[in-house]
């Protein structure tokens, strides 16, 4: 992961994640910086608005909470193709032996470990 300093710049490699997402979604034009930055900073408010201490821990998971909404609500999925892919994933998890990647088909079915 990049850092700055010796500290990573993410946390987590799933908030890369997310990060690259964003940033990908909006290249291909599905929606603007500023819309972008109004549904982020939208999160946020609510966040702390229901007692998020905003330490700096939480910051992907409102990008995540951002992202989320962007693409459901440029129809890009739906929140039960979300649900239905992240259960997909779950399952696909369960059947992997532990230190091998997880895959899943286009379909959602796990891919069997070769």
């Amino acid at each position: 992961m990049p850092k700055k300093g010796t500290e990573p710049v993410f946390r987590e490699p799933w908030e890369a994640r997310a990060f690259a997402m964003a940033l990908a979604l909006h290249e291909k034009g599905l929606f603007t910086w500023s819309q972008w930055a109004e549904v982020l900073s939208a999160e946020i408010r609510a966040a702390q608005a229901a007692g998020d201490p905003d330490c700096g821990d939480s910051y992907y998971r409102h990008w995540l909470r951002a992202l989320e909404k962007m693409v459901t609500g440029h129809q890009v999925t739906s929140a039960s193709g979300m649900e239905a892919r992240r259960l997909a994933w779950q399952r696909a998890a369960e059947a992997t032996p532990h230190g091998e990647p997880i895959e899943l088909g286009r379909d959602g079915a796990p891919v069997p470990p070769a």
